[in-house]
Order: structure tokens, then C-alpha cells, then sequence
């Protein structure tokens, strides 16, 4: 059996293989067996507390719990909860609102802080305040 050399790098491949390698590595230990320092976990500071949405027209929504939006637009078509965060989604004719609640403080009920509304035939975003109106005028209220 013959055994070919190995085929040779060029400058070009070498070098560049060098590179990758060198990224590659880190802080060498001190000495044999040694290990690296563990990483100190970042501290992050508190998080703010959600900011609730300030427009006009959308008075009696912001700030408002899931049962007293429930008695402004009726049964909500979704009713979504992601950890202590909650979505409803309220369905007409002329639109769709979707209201956004998150707790103001650790252990609180969500209150409405955020809403998006859009129209129901082509999900194109229309006037917040108007859908509200719109909607409570659906339901009878």
C-alpha cells in the first residue's frame, strides 16, 4: 500500500484557520489543572413597572380590571395568560381591541395598561379611542 503526503495548506488557509482558532480560546488557566475564575452574574436593576398608555378616549379602559372590562364590552373572544401578564381580546363588527394587563405591583390583579385595536375585515390598524366607542356601543353600553 502507498501512502500519499498529506496535501499542503496554502498561506492563505493556514493563516485563516490560525484566526479561527485564536477566537476560539480565552483566558489560559494558571498553571496546571488549574480553572478559570467563575463568572460574576450581572445584577440587573428592577425592572420599571409598566407604564400604562395615556390617550383620549380611552378612559374607563386603562386602569380597569378584567371584570370591569368584561362589563363594558361583553364576553372577550380571547382570554390569553402569560405568567402574571393577561390579554383580552374584545371581537365586533367595525373592530377588534385587544387590551393588554399587567399587575402595577408583585401579587397585584392586572389592570389595563396598554391596547391595540385594528379593523376586523382587514387587521389594519385603526383609532384606538373610536374602536372603544365602537365597541361599547355594541354591547350596550
Amino acid at each position: 500500500m502507498l501512502c500519499r503526503p498529506a496535501p499542503r495548506m496554502n498561506a492563505a488557509a493556514l493563516l485563516g484557520v490560525a484566526l479561527l482558532l485564536a477566537g476560539c480560546g480565552g483566558a489560559i488557566p494558571a498553571g496546571p489543572g488549574a480553572l478559570p475564575a467563575p463568572a460574576r452574574a450581572a445584577r440587573h436593576p428592577a425592572l420599571p413597572t409598566a407604564r400604562p398608555l395615556s390617550l383620549p378616549g380611552l378612559e374607563g379602559v386603562i386602569g380597569a380590571d378584567a371584570p370591569q372590562l368584561v362589563r363594558q364590552f361583553g364576553t372577550p373572544r380571547l382570554d390569553e395568560m402569560e405568567g402574571d401578564s393577561r390579554k383580552l381580546q374584545f371581537a365586533g363588527t367595525p373592530c377588534v381591541l385587544d387590551v393588554y394587563l399587567y399587575p402595577p405591583a408583585a401579587g397585584a390583579a392586572p389592570r389595563a395598561t396598554y391596547v391595540e385595536a385594528r379593523r376586523a375585515t382587514d387587521a389594519r390598524e385603526v383609532d384606538r379611542a373610536a374602536c372603544v366607542g365602537l365597541l361599547r356601543k355594541e354591547a350596550g353600553k
